[in-house]
């Protein structure tokens, strides 16, 4: 036998209504101390004002004093220029973020602006997968790209920032002759990447690229392509407010992802 069952369309907006406020509330939980803190955007497309066009998806992740993983948040905006950027953070603060040590991220103006404005002295960490991808478009010729790669890998592989300093002023000169440009990009943007060895060793690995936020990225993309093209930009935020809700669940109830002694 099949039930039908027939639902109204003011009982549909109601439960939506609903289920709104309860993502709502969560999406302004207050929030407390955390000692590292990882943002990242993914772009969505959405319907407005009859056209399709790319929304930025902004979210927060924080690791607490006791190790455990947090999604702290997320805007969807117009773009990742510095104003919306800045808007995010702040609402994070005044939810009673503070306490951050270091700043984890890929590099984009925007979001550079933001966070020396909001963060201002806390510590940043340009993700070294990202530097990695970003050295191999100064490489002109095929057969030097493994080598830099290598030598790349020496540098955020190394025991201490004082071997990873030598090795990098080592790698600049090794390539200031066969390749200006590349030795230039290096010397002006792998320190960025070094950031996390001032932090403890059993925390750099974890600390030294946005994998952490990548992951939750692919989640999203995996729910969200189901839709495609988001009908309105409330659309797109209650279903990723429901990914990111589930996620945080999840982190809750399970291992801790760092051991503070």
């Amino acid at each position: 036998m099949i039930l039908r069952f027939e639902v109204s369309s003011s009982q549909v907006s109601r439960a939506t209504a609903e289920l709104d406020e309860h993502f709502k509330q969560w999406r302004e939980r207050p929030l407390g101390e955390m000692a590292y803190l990882q943002v990242n955007a993914r772009y969505e497309h959405v319907r407005e004002g009859g056209l399709v066009i790319d929304k930025a998806l902004l979210q927060a992740i924080g690791i607490d004093l006791e190790g455990r993983r947090h999604l702290l948040g997320l805007s969807v905006s117009r773009s990742e220029a510095e104003g919306h950027w800045r808007q995010f953070l702040q609402s994070l603060v005044q939810r009673g973020l503070c306490g951050v040590r270091l700043i984890t991220s890929d590099d984009h103006a925007g979001l550079e602006a933001a966070r020396k404005a909001v963060f201002a002295g806390v510590p940043w960490q340009r993700c070294q997968f990202h530097l990695q991808q970003n050295a191999s478009q100064y490489v002109t010729r095929i057969e030097q790209r493994t080598e830099v790669a290598a030598d790349l890998r020496a540098v955020f592989n190394a025991p201490s920032r004082v071997e990873a300093d030598r090795l990098l002023q080592a790698t600049v000169k090794r390539y200031a002759d066969s390749a200006p440009r590349l030795s230039r990009w290096l010397e002006e943007n792998i320190a960025q990447g070094l950031t996390v060895m001032s932090f403890p060793l059993e925390h750099q690995r974890r600390l030294r690229t946005t994998n952490l936020s990548e992951r939750v990225n692919r989640e999203l993309k995996r729910r969200t392509r189901v839709v495609s093209i988001f009908p309105n930009a409330a659309s797109l935020e209650r279903l990723a407010t429901a990914v990111l809700m589930e996620i945080d669940e999840n982190w809750q109830s399970g291992a801790r992802y760092l051991t503070f002694s």
